[in-house]
């Protein structure tokens, strides 16, 4: 039956089908040809997948992202890092690693941060002198940041999937996400270092330049003060501080700023509409699929032989992160959330692992994923926005990756660089 289900979707996947077809058809297979059962279950699957109020969220942050990713948000966090470190030695990769932190506390997506920030920041730091490879890379990689940094859709989904809170996973992610910028920022001074004279310094900021930067920085950096904020103190729950975030990004952009029209603004929404529609269609088949795969109980054979049954806390965690990383290199990350996290949510639960702490480190791995070759979604949107080769694109990734593996490592041996702000909320 396995094999069957398999074959069925690697067949389809090499046909060029969208992934929502293989899940379905394989759902179906195993209804009609192996279960005898009845088809109309998918139907009551999907529905209760997309049923959960937390999903609300999704639309709203992606409508939120898409409206300051067109407006002036991306370049006025940009100059504020800009105007205090850019002068430094590593000023400029740095400012770039910083902006991409704080670019995904806007917008929750690395496509949207590689984009925005991709734009504005290679060819700065190409005229400073640092290597092509080593700019793309960066912006790939620092661009994961942005699964991390609350608002996150990944850790809406995974608290979907998992009956976890997504309020403390988005606390959670942000010890990991500081971690790991300042991990990026360490290895961007070491390379500028090694580089000596060949990289050019950009002029210092006087202090009225500094005072105006920050000055039109201070609204896009009120949006992650009102998520974070709002959800750390209680005062709002994430569904609540994401109706709020959209409010606050028409204001900003259209009101103050006034940089969207209404044109703009419809586009937006189109946009967002389109957006919401894949995800829910692939998280509905996606349920179908994964609550067939348990009805027949295929997960448990799969996993019998990893004997995680009574296994250490690291070990779980270790193969958790492995099936992730591994599945989110082949596919999109959304679609291996989807059929993953039901398989590994009772195993997590025996073994009285924190669920925040598992959801977290999915999250790292759906970011991984997204910059690992061959087939991350990050790497293809380098491609499209910098026009160059793919082999060009990925030439830089692996002192990145290194470093997004001993992230994954501390996460696992070091549970409370994610655990810390969330334990420190709930008192």
């Amino acid at each position: 039956m396995t094999f069957a289900l398999v074959v069925a979707m690697v067949v389809l996947l090499f046909l060029s089908y969208p992934m929502v077809v293989p899940l379905a058809v394989a759902t179906l297979i195993g209804l009609v040809h192996f279960s005898q059962s009845d088809t109309g279950v998918i139907i009551q699957q999907m529905v209760t997948g997309i049923s959960p109020n937390a999903l609300i969220a999704v639309p709203m942050f992606i409508f939120a992202a898409d409206i300051m990713a067109r407006g002036h948000t991306a370049n006025n966090l940009l100059g504020l890092i800009e105007a205090f470190v850019g002068h430094r030695r590593a000023g400029l990769p740095i400012t770039a690693c910083i902006s991409c932190t704080l670019f995904g506390s806007v917008s929750g997506s690395t496509q949207a941060t590689v984009v925005s920030i991709g734009q504005i920041m290679r060819p700065k730091l190409l005229k400073a002198g640092y290597k092509d490879s080593f700019v793309m890379a960066l912006i790939i990689n620092a661009s994961d940041i942005a699964f991390l940094i609350p608002p996150s859709i990944g850790m809406i989904l995974y608290g979907t999937l998992a009956n976890t809170s997504v309020g403390e996973l988005f606390i959670a992610g942000i010890g990991p996400g500081v971690v790991l910028a300042l991990m990026f920022s360490v290895y961007c001074y070491f390379y500028s270092v090694l580089q000596g004279d060949l990289i050019a310094r950009v002029p210092k900021k006087s202090g009225a330049e500094r005072r105006a930067a920050f000055r039109k920085a201070i609204l896009p950096l009120g949006f992650p003060v009102l998520i974070v904020g709002g959800i750390y103190t209680g005062a709002v729950t994430p569904t609540e501080a994401a109706s709020f975030s959209v409010l606050y990004a028409l204001i900003v952009e259209c009101v103050i700023y006034r940089e969207l029209k209404l044109n703009d603004v419809l586009d937006s929404a189109l946009s967002t509409g389109l957006i919401t529609a894949v995800v829910f269609i692939l998280v509905g088949i996606g349920q179908a699929f994964s609550w067939y795969i348990s009805f027949e109980q295929i997960p448990q054979g799969l996993l019998e032989p990893l004997n995680l049954e009574g296994a250490s806390q690291e070990y779980i965690l270790f193969i958790i992160a492995l099936c992730f990383f591994v599945g989110c290199m082949f596919v999109d990350s959304l679609v291996v959330l989807v059929i993953l996290t039901p398989i590994f949510v009772p195993i997590v639960d025996a073994s009285g692992i924190d669920p925040v702490l598992v959801g977290v480190m999915v999250t790292l791995q759906m970011a991984i994923g997204s910059a690992t070759p061959p087939f991350g979604c990050d790497i293809f949107t380098a491609i499209a926005i910098f026009n160059r080769p793919y082999l060009e694109v990925i030439r830089g990734t692996l002192p990145f990756f290194a470093i997004l593996a001993l992230m994954t490592a501390m996460l696992i041996y070091f549970p409370g660089i994610a655990l810390f702000l969330r334990d420190l909320a709930a008192f």
